[in-house]
């Protein structure tokens, strides 16, 4: 039958008829749908992998605000699963917002950078294997290079770096304690180019206001981009933000700091004759 056929009443005999058990438009029982509809709705809820990250740890859906970023889905390699199944539960965490973090405890005692989009984690694997005494609380949504970066810390023995799965506004504004973090770092983020989507950017004055109620005196946010027109607005709201002072005398983009690796990603922009932009900004 025909779906449109049944919602414009051309077969409403066969509908009506109790022989044929009142099947649905598509000739299914109406619990039967419902049967389906319920299983398919708990599949999209279930963890892809059983003690690993969760779909929606906080509920994201339910709470209306504007994101900046916009999850991926693509395959998971077998190496990224077995990382993924075997780390998780000693070097993940999800952005549940239900609970506040004890990073002295997370870390053992190391002081804290966070890193907001890690994409597949090389970059954030040379920093932590550069600086051993700092921790990375590497936040992304992106399941591929989560699994990626835990292989890559669990292969190179990097016991500083902890993953967090979710949205990092949740992280900021319900798990962390004021003055607890020693440094942001937010490279290469959506610059969300159409003028529309602007609102959609990371760094607006709001999310500033909440960093720096985060960020002890004298820590550093460091951002990176190779989008002109976003390295200008980065510059333009971080100049005007009461609570943060440009690390560069004239007031300007500060060069590309020696802890930052050149990642691919950044190569294969340059390549094309793309400007990378960075910013370092002091908490007063």
């Amino acid at each position: 039958m025909n779906p449109s056929e049944s919602l414009s009443g051309k077969s409403s005999e066969n509908l009506s008829s109790p022989a044929a058990g009142n099947p649905s438009a598509a000739g299914i029982p109406d619990d039967l749908r419902a049967a389906s509809f319920e299983r398919q709705r708990r599949l999209r809820q279930e963890p892809r992998f059983p003690g690993g990250p969760a779909i929606d740890p906080a509920g994201s859906h339910h709470e209306r605000r504007i994101r900046s970023f916009q999850p991926r889905r693509s395959r998971v390699t077998p190496g990224q699963e077995d990382a993924l199944l075997r780390l998780w539960p000693k070097w993940g965490l999800d952005i549940d917002g239900q609970r506040v973090l004890d990073l002295p405890e997370l870390f053992d005692g190391l002081p804290v950078v966070l890193e907001i989009g890690f994409g597949m984690g090389e970059a954030t694997a040379q920093m932590a294997a550069a600086d051993p005494g700092t921790g990375i609380l590497a936040v992304d949504v992106h399941t591929p290079g989560q699994g990626n970066l835990l292989g890559l810390a669990d292969r190179n023995g990097l016991s500083n770096v902890r993953v967090a799965n979710g949205d990092a506004i949740i992280l900021l504004r319900e798990m962390l304690k004021p003055d607890s973090l020693d440094g942001l770092r937010v490279y290469f983020p959506d610059p969300w180019p159409k003028k529309r989507h602007h609102k959609r950017r990371l760094i607006q004055p709001e999310f500033l206001d909440l960093v720096a109620q985060r960020l002890k005196p004298g820590a550093v946010i460091h951002c990176a981009t190779d989008w002109e027109p976003y390295a200008e607005q980065m510059l333009e709201v971080l100049s005007a933000h009461p609570l943060f002072e440009n690390t560069v005398a004239d007031g300007g983009y500060a060069p590309r700091p020696a802890f930052r690796p050149l990642t691919r990603f950044e190569g294969q922009g340059l390549d094309k004759g793309h400007v990378v932009h960075d910013l370092l900004f002091a908490r007063s």
